[in-house]
């Protein structure tokens, strides 16, 4: 695919779906070319979120143990692709894909055989969604805006059998919420939250009085793409602000101990020490003039904190340009923070 090949009509129609929120009401593929114009696009963008997630989970030590991954909801396949390619191939035996869309599923397997010659691809059998064995890695991507309650039900008896999640949705209000609904029933039934957490406590956005908050983040798009005039055109005909690529994420399984994996770099000594007293800054921080300010989530709960520009002037504007997932050890006074460190990438 190239942007020459873009089918614009495809995409204008597919927007207004997402729009309007008919996207629930039924397969709306219509063919291959449609799905390559939307992986090279949209895809491409969701791609992007899920680049930002699993960088994350690289400053978490975490990796999935699991050889074999389902796509459930795959779309064109972009999420499972990121995740074979950013953990290697080789780290898999077989890759299962599912969608409610037949023309869909058919494109990401040829999407992912193409990516990956040596793994193993198929379509999920109606045997293996129906049966009750474990099912490896779970990947979930965008697909709680077009879920029916049928479907819900479904992909909670699904999720159930999973040995690991990892899931990506749009960090909308709602879209969040509805996850992090998903993270506290999940985390009753014996998963282990990896991340964005720094805790295994109920999610503080439920608590009463934070019901305007949600569990987001932003994904940084790729600098080049400002300076690329076919990226600067889509933008203008999809409506869409480049910069900003809000999300939602969780990461789950059931092995190994709460808190950050130990590692074995003598550099990474934030991680060795555990979890207990990380932070996960929520959306991202508001930079005035005399402080910086943000909503800080931690085995406490949801807190605002202050960096006073002049406590620490070298943080303050880390947390303006840093493009990192924003996970750090603060030293802090109540609400005033005085300095904080960052994890250190496994392997830096």
């Amino acid at each position: 695919m190239t942007w020459d090949e873009i089918d614009w009509a495809a995409l204008a129609r597919l927007r207004e779906r997402f729009l309007h929120g008919a996207a629930g009401t039924g397969p709306y593929w219509q063919d291959a070319a449609e799905l390559a114009s939307y992986d090279f696009t949209y895809g491409e963008r969701i791609g992007w979120k899920w680049d930002q997630t699993l960088r994350e989970l690289r400053l978490r030590g975490w990796a999935p143990a699991q050889r074999t991954i389902l796509d459930w909801g795959c779309g064109s396949g972009i999420a499972s692709r990121r995740v074979i390619e950013f953990f290697g191939p080789e780290q898999f035996d077989t890759l299962w894909l599912w969608d409610h869309s037949p023309a869909a599923t058919a494109f990401a397997e040829e999407a992912a055989r193409a990516a990956f010659p040596r793994l193993e691809v198929a379509q999920s059998t109606p045997g293996l969604l129906a049966g009750t064995g474990p099912i490896g890695l779970l990947v979930l991507s965008h697909v709680l805006n077009e879920l029916t309650a049928e479907d819900l039900a479904g992909l909670r008896t699904l999720a159930a059998r999973a040995e690991a999640i990892l899931w990506v949705e749009p960090g909308t209000h709602d879209v969040s919420r509805q996850l992090g609904s998903f993270r506290e029933a999940l985390r009753a039934t014996g998963f282990r939250v990896a991340a964005p957490c720094t805790h295994e406590n109920e999610c503080p956005m439920f608590a009463i009085g934070n019901e305007r908050h949600w569990c987001h983040f932003f994904a940084p798009p790729p600098g080049k793409i400002f300076a690329d005039p076919n990226w600067v055109k889509f933008g203008q005909r999809a409506g869409i602000d480049l910069r900003s690529l809000p999300y939602a994420f969780i990461a789950l399984d059931r092995s190994g101990p709460p808190g950050v994996a130990p590692v074995s770099n003598p550099h990474e000594a934030l991680q060795t020490a555990g979890a207990a007293d990380l932070s996960r800054i929520i959306g991202r921080p508001e930079h005035l003039k005399p402080y910086a300010r943000f909503y800080n989530c931690d085995a406490t709960g949801l807190s605002q904190l202050e960096l006073p520009k002049r406590a620490n002037p070298a943080l303050y504007k880390q947390l303006d340009r840093t493009k990192s997932p924003l996970v750090y050890r603060w030293q802090r006074t109540g609400a005033r923070i005085l300095a904080g460190d960052t994890l250190i990438p496994a392997g830096a």
